[in-house]
C-alpha cells in the first residue's frame, strides 16, 4: 500500500477524476476536503466518499460543517438546518448549562450524521476566533463570542461533541483571526496589537484549548511575533504556538490557495513545512496547484503519526452515552426554548 502523505486536498467535482484517482493511489493524501461543489445528492455523495475509501480506507474525509454561513451540506440533504455558532453563544448567555448542552448535542449530531450517513469523518470546526465589532465580517457570526474563557469553554464542548459523534475535529484559526481587519481569503490581514493584549484575549482561547488534537492556522501577520510573515509560513509564529501557547499537537495550514499568502502554491507549501506545520491544506481542486502542493508533502513520519494517534485515541476514549435520537430531542428542546 502507498505511503500516506501529510496533505489534505480538495477535489474538482462530484466524482473523482482519473487524475485524482491516479494521484491518490500512488500518493495517498492524509485527507480529502469536500465543498458544496462536490455535493449533489445523498447517493452521489456516498458514492464519492466510497470511491475515495476504495483507494485507501485510511484516507480521512473532511468538510467545513460549522453551521450558519459555512455549511457545505445543507438541508434537506442534511437532516436539519444548522444554526450559526453565535446562536449557541446567545443561548449560553441566557442559560449556561443549556447552552453547553445544546453545543455538545449539535456537534455530536453533526459528527454522527456525517460519519454514518455520508462516510465523512472529519469536521474543520469549531471556530475559536473572538468576535470584534470593528473587524472584518469574515468571522462575524461564526464566532462564539468575545470573552476568551467562555469561547474556549464553548469550543471545548463543540470539539468533544464532534469527537463523540465519531469524527476528527479541528480548532481554528490558531492563534486567532478575530481581530483581523481583512478577509484572508482575499488579502493578507496585519494585526498590530501588542503581545500582552493578544495573550490575554485571542491567544488565551487557544492556550485553554492546548489539549485538543488538531488546530488550523490563521493566515494573519501578528507584528508582535513576526512582522513579515503570516503565522502559517512563519517559523517564529509556529514556534510561538508550540512554546508559548503550548499547543503540541497537529497543526494544519489554512488553505494554501487563499490570497492572503503571497507567492506560488509550491512556495507557500515549502514555507509552511519549513515553519513547522504538520499538514498542508489545498482546497480548490485545481490539478496544477495540487501538484505544486504535493511537491512539499512527504510520507507521514513517526513523530506526526504519534500526534495523529492522539486524535484517533481521543475519538475512541471519549465517553458518550448519547444516542442520535436522544441528542436530537435534547437539542430541539433547548433550541425551541431559547433560540
Amino acid at each position: 500500500m502507498s505511503d500516506i502523505y501529510n496533505i489534505v486536498v480538495g477535489i474538482e467535482g462530484k466524482e473523482l477524476t482519473d487524475f485524482e484517482k491516479d494521484l491518490f493511489t500512488h500518493k495517498n493524501p492524509y485527507g480529502v476536503i469536500l465543498f458544496a461543489r462536490n455535493v449533489d445528492t445523498k447517493e452521489q455523495l456516498k458514492a464519492l466518499t466510497k470511491s475515495i475509501h476504495s483507494i485507501n480506507p485510511d484516507i480521512n474525509i473532511f468538510i467545513d460543517q460549522e453551521g450558519g454561513r459555512v455549511t457545505r451540506i445543507k438541508e434537506p440533504l442534511f437532516t436539519r438546518k444548522l444554526l450559526a455558532p453565535k446562536t449557541f453563544s446567545d443561548i449560553f448567555y441566557k442559560d449556561k448549562d443549556a447552552g453547553l448542552k445544546a453545543i455538545y448535542d449539535n456537534a455530536y449530531l453533526i459528527g454522527h450524521e456525517l460519519k454514518n450517513e455520508f462516510g465523512i469523518n472529519g469536521v474543520f470546526a469549531p471556530v475559536c476566533d473572538l468576535y470584534y465589532d470593528f473587524a472584518d465580517k469574515v468571522i462575524g457570526d461564526r464566532s462564539l463570542g468575545s470573552n476568551p474563557e467562555d469561547v474556549a469553554l464553548m469550543a471545548k464542548y463543540w470539539y468533544n461533541g464532534i469527537l463523540a459523534g465519531g469524527c476528527i475535529p479541528c480548532v481554528k484559526h490558531i492563534p486567532g483571526h478575530g481581530r483581523a481587519m481583512a478577509d484572508s481569503h482575499l488579502e493578507l490581514p496585519i494585526v498590530d496589537t501588542p503581545l500582552s493584549e493578544l495573550e490575554s484575549t485571542d491567544f488565551k482561547v487557544f492556550t485553554n484549548l492546548a489539549d485538543t488534537g488538531m488546530a488550523m492556522t490563521a493566515h494573519v501577520i501578528f507584528t508582535a511575533i513576526d512582522d513579515k510573515n503570516p503565522i502559517t509560513t512563519s517559523k517564529a509564529g509556529i514556534e510561538y504556538i508550540r512554546n508559548n501557547i503550548g499547543f503540541k499537537h497537529v497543526i494544519i495550514t489554512d488553505d494554501l490557495s487563499m490570497k492572503a499568502l503571497q507567492g506560488s502554491i509550491a512556495q507557500n507549501a515549502e514555507a509552511s513545512i519549513k515553519a513547522g506545520c504538520d499538514l498542508l491544506l489545498h482546497c480548490n481542486g485545481k490539478k496544477d496547484e495540487m501538484l505544486e502542493a504535493y511537491m512539499f508533502a512527504s510520507p507521514i513520519n513517526k513523530g506526526l503519526e504519534a500526534k495523529l494517534h492522539y486524535i484517533n485515541n481521543s475519538i475512541e476514549e471519549i465517553n458518550s452515552n448519547l444516542t442520535y435520537d436522544t441528542a436530537l430531542a435534547e437539542y430541539l428542546e433547548i433550541v425551541n426554548s431559547y433560540a
